[in-house]
């Protein structure tokens, strides 16, 4: 198959995989409604899920070109296949916790595989970039498809019955039908490292290297302040959409959904406009429009109280306002990511993959902590305003990245 059976493997193995990694919620909520474990302990998932995306990357990501992308994805594929079906054989939390030890674990070899192949597949940075936005989009309307998904199995009448165990069985027959595009498609051959005495070891050690560039140095910053705070603002606007504009509990998750689905919106409008624009001026534009937004939306949330009669229809303009700001700040991941993936040799792509995957996982652990910890001793809006302040460091941290990825390698 030609290169667009590959690109319908890398965007399927996308889809699969949002569905999977943002089911935690989903699978807290009905562990402790099923299995009868305590919140403070179906939090653990969380860390089952995140940890081995690190851990995994870290290891592995520069042996991946020796293995092969396609490899490492069936790897993948054939983990989660296996994990989901355990789960309405097996059904209690310690299969749970498998599970999502098993989806981390396998994402790591995805994202690396995905990222990696986009290099081979592009031959210059807008190509690059577009192709990466238009992935990561698609992985937001999985993370959609994944609400609705689970949703359809859950019985209303009982939400205890172990009825929304069945979607594993679904998720497992798109896990094989994964590995069966994989199996037909001919991916690209991986660039490996050539050099005289190259080995795991020496590729391992490649990996570190990177992070002594000065461009590697700032992206990787530039990385961590982004995930800080998509997940900071993520995680809690649920609590702050409940808190401080006094939506209803099930609204107020509703109303983040507004969130995600303004991520996927700019993705794959990103993925379009960086075709004809140049990364660095969207991005300024975009990172100017997430501070109005907050300069906005914030002020609309002030001096509000409860509603008993709160509806869709009456809801604080805050509630629409303030989630829109994931339209503005979708593009700024995965073009940062192009840019940093471009300037590198493409036999360095898998390495630098996995670095990205290794400090996205710490920055999103980072803002999620931080915003959480604000939310709680000063209030939501104060903590959403001083989002304002990664946001001017990574306005600063462009500028460098711009700077040096035009630099002769």
């Amino acid at each position: 198959m030609s290169s667009i059976g590959v690109r319908i493997a890398l965007f399927s193995a996308y889809f699969l995989f949002a569905i999977l990694l943002n089911s935690v919620g989903t699978v807290i909520l009905q562990s402790i409604a099923s299995f009868g474990v305590t919140k403070e302990g179906a939090s653990i998932l969380e860390a089952f899920k995140d940890l081995p995306i690190a851990a995994v990357s870290f290891l592995v990501a520069s042996f991946l070109p020796r293995l092969g992308y396609r490899r490492a994805m069936i790897v993948g594929f054939a983990t989660v296949g296996v994990a989901c079906v355990l789960m309405p054989l097996f059904p209690g939390f310690l299969t749970a916790k498998i599970l999502f030890f098993a989806i981390g674990a396998s994402f790591a070899l995805i994202k690396v595989s995905v990222y990696s192949t986009i290099g081979l597949l592009t031959d210059d940075s807008n190509k690059h970039a577009s192709m990466l936005n238009l992935i990561e989009g698609f992985f937001m309307v999985g993370v959609l498809a994944g609400y609705w998904v689970f949703a359809a199995f859950i019985d209303p009448a009982d939400p205890a019955s172990l009825s929304w165990l069945d979607v594993y069985w679904a998720l497992a027959v798109i896990a094989a039908v994964n590995v069966a595009i994989l199996l037909a498609v001919r991916f690209p051959r991986a660039p490996v490292s050539t050099a005289p005495g190259s080995n795991l070891l020496t590729d391992f050690a490649a990996m570190f290297a990177l992070l002594w560039k000065p461009a590697v140095l700032v992206f990787v910053i530039s990385a961590f302040l982004y995930v800080l705070i998509e997940q900071g603002i993520g995680t809690w606007l649920p609590t702050f959409n409940n808190e401080v504009l006094h939506l209803p509990q099930a609204m107020s998750v509703q109303a983040a959904s507004i969130y995600a689905l303004a991520l996927a919106a700019g993705r794959l409008s990103a993925g379009l406009v960086l075709r004809f624009i140049d990364w660095f001026r969207l991005l300024l534009i975009c990172i100017a429009a997430m501070a109005a937004l907050i300069l906005v939306a914030l002020p609309l949330a002030s001096g509000l109280h409860p509603n008993p009669d709160m509806s869709w229809v009456n809801a604080p303009p805050a509630a629409y306002v303030l989630p829109l700001i994931g339209l503005f700040m979708a593009p700024i991941y995965p073009a940062i990511n192009s840019v940093i993936l471009s300037s590198l040799p493409r036999e360095r792509h898998a390495a630098m993959a996995g670095l990205i995957v290794v400090f996205s996982a710490l920055g999103g652990t980072t803002g999620s902590f931080i915003t959480g910890r604000t939310f709680a001793a000063f209030g939501g809006s104060t903590a959403f305003y001083l989002s304002l302040i990664p946001m001017a460091a990574i306005l600063l941290a462009l500028v460098f990245l711009k700077r040096l990825v035009a630099r002769p390698a």
